[in-house]
């Protein structure tokens, strides 16, 4: 009987050791589940499930760091091939017989292409900078000619097609034909303005209002638009008063300013900062590209003034290039263009704004041009600054030059 009751408590030791162990498995089990709850007791008891990872206590969880590493923005360099534009350069060539600041284009230019291979980086989804890398020409662009009158008067200048005319006797007489005898269309007064269409001999066709006639080219003379230093009369130079009424931030720039070519050699000639005369023996360019372009001239002299610090700039200097046009931040001076003349930076970067920044896609322009407005946010200087410049401050430091300028009328 001991024998057998002793059995019987090995088992139950056994039975309890067992239980203890499975109650501590258990317990271990129950540790994994963790319940929150309000001191209510009504309020609802949410189990939440966390697996027990085992953590190296040697080192020190940054959460900081963990959210600052899932939450960068990711940066991607993409490489792509690109047919784009090359500008042409247009050649101006002085006519003393033709009468002063008067335009008479030869040849238009046409753009060529070239194949570029472009580096664009997005930060986020979002273009931040695109770097031109290599370029290969596939078809060579071809120079614009224009002559520009030097002559002191206008008084032996020849009218071609397009000149405005002046009546210089009390009546004329618009004719059917170049005949005295053919019928009369309308009778014009002394002063009265036509525009010449064609010529034959001794009479001229030409238009008035919209009628179209002959006249007698002995009762016409030329009209110089260009300004007060060769006694022209008929020349409107306006005020300061009335060429700054609109300046400020919100100034279109895709308008001329109104300046006539005498006011631009006004406020580029003699000034002090201007130490190697670079804007003073270049003046007229900036009229030139106003009465061709439709852009602000003062504002494309501006930023000249602004980029070069007057020409003094080494880019300037060495590359007749104002505008550091061309240059890239990996190599400003390797990378910018290297102009013949003054002139053709200076026309040149006005047709690049004209074509890419200050007109929407589609509007028409110069030469029977169109528009692309690929960097098109508006034809003000504020607007500008968005794509031309990586520096915020471009826009107020341009504007600053403007001004200064314009006070000089």
């Amino acid at each position: 009987m001991v024998k057998k009751s002793k059995l019987w408590m090995y088992i139950l030791v056994l039975i309890i050791a067992i239980a203890i162990v499975i109650a501590i498995i258990f317990g271990i089990y129950i540790t994994k589940n963790i319940s929150y709850a309000s001191n209510n007791e009504q309020s609802k008891v949410i189990a939440v499930e966390i697996p027990i990872t085992p953590v190296d206590k040697r080192k020190k969880i940054n959460v900081d760091d963990i959210v600052e590493n899932n939450t960068k923005v990711t940066r991607v360099e993409s490489m792509e091939t690109q047919e784009i534009d090359v500008e042409f350069t247009t050649q101006y060539i002085e006519n003393n017989s033709l009468a002063k600041g008067k335009i008479q284009v030869l040849q238009e230019g046409v753009d060529g292409k070239q194949n570029a291979v472009i580096k664009n980086v997005y930060e986020g989804g979002n273009l931040i900078s695109s770097v031109q890398i290599s370029s290969q020409i596939t078809k060579a662009s071809v120079d614009k000619i224009v002559q520009v009158g030097t002559a002191a008067n206008s008084n032996n200048y020849v009218p071609v097609v397009g000149d405005e005319l002046k009546v210089t006797s009390n009546t004329l007489s618009i004719k059917a034909d170049p005949d005295d005898n053919s019928n009369e269309i309308v009778n014009l007064n002394k002063g009265e303005l036509v525009i010449l269409q064609a010529k034959q001999g001794n009479w001229y066709y030409v238009s008035y209002n919209d009628q179209l006639g002959w006249a007698k080219s002995e009762n016409l003379e030329y009209v110089n638009p260009n300004g007060t230093g060769d006694g022209d009369e008929n020349n409107i130079q306006y005020t300061r008063e009335q060429l700054t009424q609109n300046l400020g931030f919100s100034m279109l720039l895709n308008k001329p300013s109104g300046l006539t070519l005498e006011q631009f050699k006004q406020i580029l000639e003699n000034d002090p900062n201007d130490v190697n005369h670079v804007f003073a023996d270049n003046a007229e360019y900036f009229y030139y590209i106003e009465q061709q372009y439709n852009i602000n001239g003062i504002f494309v002299a501006a930023v000249g003034i602004h980029e070069s610090g007057w020409g003094t700039s080494s880019i300037s200097k060495n590359k007749k290039n104002l505008f550091g046009y061309g240059a890239y931040d990996r190599d400003p001076s390797g990378c910018a263009n290297t102009f013949q003349s003054y002139s053709e930076g200076i026309d040149l970067v006005a047709r690049v704004f004209v074509k890419y920044y200050l007109n929407p896609p589609g509007t028409p322009i110069y030469g029977g041009e169109i528009a692309t407005g690929s960097y098109f946010e508006g034809a003000t200087l504020t607007a500008v600054n968005t794509r031309y410049a990586s520096d915020k401050n471009w826009a107020n430091a341009v504007f600053k030059w403007m001004t200064y300028l314009y006070n000089k009328l």
